[in-house]
């Protein structure tokens, strides 16, 4: 049985739901198809709960900073049962709802594993055939292979995010996002957390200085820190695990409860029998034009983490790329995508933002400043108690053009979208100061942090 529409989408993440939509607004057929429930990573195992998640460790912490100035923090404790029965209260009803509202717009879901049998047709496990005249590849991305013995130990975010309890002692691999996301998240809950990475310093996209900071400020709350370290193996003891960890040449031995992959992830490709559809693909994605169009076949177009491209694995960027790609398939390759100040945030505790150019590649483009404030002793972190905030922003001297903004501090990754809105939209350094917030809010700091 073959079945043909205008466009079909792999995969149901936020770049495929986006240009599903926009494609059927427009009267085209389409069907989305993917093998994992309706939602994709960002709604059901990735961005939305883990933030639920953290809520938990948020009033943690704000208690304990306060202890000494009103609020006695002795016997509170988060319930982590509990806490993940809350984030389900979200993620269960998100896969319905996303298909539900697809097929409202006329948009036909199909479940199960898809792989290409010709150039503009894929093959469905019950061996149906689903044929398009466009297809976008939006499959999203999964945790990246790790070649160390015992690597198949480790349990993966989406496993995490679903533990009946929380182990008294965690190891998370890798220096990005989800280790340190995770790590603060357990360690507020009770658990003692230890973060091992192989390179000199982690979250390589944000602020060294602030970065340092962070590992410090996390330290103090029970996250631990190993830069520069290899794991050799993760061999299973009874319940538990031995990690042997090497560094400098010297091994030891750690013990864990659990041991979760924060090491990355790729674009998930491999299951899809590219060659079959003459789609071209290297290990960071389906290889593409400026206008998101495979450069092997042009009937096939990929966006979001499936898609070698300039822009970062966020969420914004995915949606960004679902909307151009829509566009181009519609009307033909008209428009790029802009990622011109895209912020990012790392919700630690506290958050960790930033939005346009580093300092040292501010600074190599020459009549860059850097206003930097160690904002700790500010109003606005001074009334929650934070000893750690620090900002970053780097202006052009010749344009007064904001380069580039980096934040650490509670709230702040609400702040960086004003930096961002002020890139996006043009307007410099003495426009934003002249902005009028209301008082006190975070935002209230903006002027000083110029």
């Amino acid at each position: 049985m073959t079945r043909e529409f205008d466009l079909v989408v792999i995969g149901v993440g936020m770049a495929s739901v986006n240009a599903a939509r926009k494609c059927a607004s427009a009267g085209w057929s389409v069907a989305v198809i993917d093998e994992l429930p309706y939602g994709g990573t960002c709604a059901l195992r990735g961005c939305d709960p883990k933030k639920m998640l953290r809520r938990g460790a948020e009033i943690i912490d704000g208690a304990a900073r306060m202890e000494g100035n009103g609020v006695t923090p002795s016997g509170l404790k988060i319930d982590w049962r509990e806490l993940v029965a809350f984030k389900n209260s979200f993620t269960a009803k998100m896969p319905d709802r996303i298909e539900t509202g697809l097929e409202s717009q006329g948009i036909t879901t199909f479940h199960g594993r898809a792989r290409f049998c010709a150039e503009d047709a894929l093959e469905l496990e019950d061996g149906s055939v689903i044929r398009g005249g466009k297809i976008l590849i939006a499959s999203g991305a999964k945790p990246r292979s790790l070649d160390f013995e015992g690597a198949g130990h480790l349990t993966d975010s989406t496993a995490f995010m679903e533990l009946d309890t929380l182990p008294d002692r965690i190891v998370f691999v890798g220096g990005g996002f989800v280790s340190f996301e995770f790590a603060h998240i357990a360690a507020r809950a009770g658990s003692e957390a230890l973060i091992i990475d192989h390179g000199d310093r982690p979250l390589k996209a944000f602020d060294p200085d602030l970065v340092d900071r962070l590992v410090q400020r996390g330290r103090k709350a029970g996250v631990g820190f190993q830069s520069q370290t290899e794991i050799c193996s993760v061999e299973a003891s009874g319940r538990d695990f031995r990690v042997t960890l090497s560094k400098d040449g010297h091994e030891e031995t750690v013990s864990a409860n659990l041991v979760v992959h924060g090491a990355g992830r790729v674009p998930m490709l491999d299951a899809l029998d590219l060659e079959k559809g003459g789609v071209e693909w290297t290990e960071s994605g389906v290889s593409v034009t400026e206008h998101l169009q495979s450069v092997s076949n042009p009937g096939v177009y990929a966006a979001g983490d499936a898609a070698d491209t300039a822009g970062a694995p966020l969420t914004p960027v995915a949606v960004i790329e679902g909307k151009v790609a829509a566009s181009n398939m519609l009307k033909g390759n008209k428009t790029k995508p802009d990622y011109h100040g895209v912020p990012s945030a790392v919700f630690t505790i506290p958050e960790l933002a930033r939005v346009g150019l580093s300092e040292k590649k501010a600074q190599a483009r020459g009549n860059a400043r850097t206003e930097f404030n160690d904002t700790s002793g500010w109003y606005s972190n001074l009334r929650v108690g934070e000893t750690c905030a620090a900002a970053k922003v780097i202006i052009d001297d010749d344009t007064d053009e904001i380069l580039g903004a980096h934040l650490l501090g509670p709230g702040y990754s609400e702040l960086i979208n004003i930096f961002a809105l002020a890139m996006q939209t043009g307007l410099k350094s003495a426009g934003l100061k002249r902005l009028t917030t209301a008082y006190p809010s975070i935002a209230s700091d903006l002027g000083s942090m110029l």
